[in-house]
């Protein structure tokens, strides 16, 4: 078992100064330490024009170019290295799980990847200059794996493949302009729609509404459904489906068996959290364990977030602090079954050319 820590960031002000202020504080992190180290084994071929990033990002979430830039200023890093660290454009993205149920009231997700890149950020973020006051944990520093607005909107992705992949956004990022720039399941349902898509995802949207979409995007299409499960794999778009699906198949068929024995937020928490629910993954090493669980309450404007299995969800109040309050914790801890370092705690959180 390892001990980790997630830091809570809360800020509020202009995109530009939360850049800035988050490139500060990547200074001579681990975080920095460890990815530079990471990019020297997996050799990184990007290549692209600033001006064609930019004009892709202000098409969809204008306040994130300007966060970009505030890093920039910050680490004093040229824009090149920004981008291809935190733009979240024409970059590769690795395989992962990940798990969402969504309910009454609810979206719980499990957060299935590789210690080595979790940055162990969550963050609340309230702009004055443009786009919605957001809450979650971060990929890529600008990039959000889950979380909520200040519309009570909810979102949380899962991996399909990485097969031919063309020019546009990774999920990191698109989950972060959702949020940023949609106030309604259905607004985000049309943003996915027109945002160019790298890789292959489902991105599950759920409102106050109660309404779930599971939207399958590929670069090569966009198909929407209604659902209230998802794991790794389309059921419209099943084209597009890798050859072995059991993992995927054997998570979404425990969910759908036990799901008549939930009858509130909190006991879909504890199936999704649970190490012997069948949901929980401890595929660390395969990039598919799951290393945190998130809820969000639309209707209450409050989020639960748990490092590691068996865990009780440490509950954090995105309505009191969205009028003015002070969330009173700096850091969240658990514990997860691994030996693989963590990017932002460890060294060694990187990969060999062996």
């Amino acid at each position: 078992m390892k001990h980790v820590h997630s830091d809570i960031l809360q800020f509020r002000g202009t995109h530009y100064d939360f850049g800035y202020k988050q490139g500060e504080l990547l200074k001579n992190s681990l975080t920095v330490k460890n990815r530079e180290k990471q990019w020297r084994v997996r050799k990184p071929r990007f290549k692209v024009e600033e001006a064609e990033v930019k004009e892709a990002i202000t098409n969809f979430a204008p306040g994130v170019w300007e966060e970009l830039i505030g890093i920039r200023d910050a680490l004093h890093w040229p824009m090149e290295k920004v981008m291809m660290e935190f733009g979240g454009y024409r970059v590769d993205y690795k395989r992962s799980g990940c798990s969402i149920m969504t309910g009454d009231g609810y979206l719980i997700r499990n957060y299935d990847y590789m210690p080595k890149t979790y940055e162990g950020r969550y963050c609340f973020y309230q702009p004055t200059d443009t786009g919605y006051a957001t809450v979650g944990p971060t990929q890529r520093i600008t990039g959000r794996m889950d979380g909520m607005n200040e519309h009570g909107l909810a979102m949380g992705y899962n991996f399909m493949h990485r097969k031919k992949p063309r020019d546009g956004f990774i999920c990191c990022t698109i989950g972060r302009f959702i949020l940023e720039s949609c106030a309604t399941a259905e607004e985000a349902v049309y943003m996915l729609k027109q945002i160019p898509h790298r890789h292959s995802f489902s991105y599950t949207v759920f409102d106050k509404s109660n309404q779930s979409y599971v939207v399958e995007t590929s670069p090569r299409g966009v198909e929407v459904r209604q659902s209230n499960v998802c794991t790794n794999h389309f059921e419209i778009m099943t084209e597009e489906n890798r050859n072995h699906l059991d993992d995927s198949m054997k998570r979404m068929n425990a969910i759908t068996n036990q799901r008549k024995t939930v009858s509130s937020a909190y006991e879909a928490f504890r199936l999704m959290n649970g190490t012997e629910k069948g949901v929980f993954s401890k595929q660390y090493s395969n990039w598919a364990g799951t290393i945190h669980t998130s809820g969000y309450l639309p209707g209450e404007m409050k989020a639960w977030f748990a490092l590691g299995g068996d865990q009780e969800p440490v509950e954090l109040n995105l309505g009191e602090w969205l009028n003015g309050q002070t969330v009173p914790l700096e850091q969240m801890s658990g514990q997860v079954d691994t030996d693989i370092p963590f990017v932002h705690m460890e060294e060694g959180a990187y990969w060999t050319s062996k």
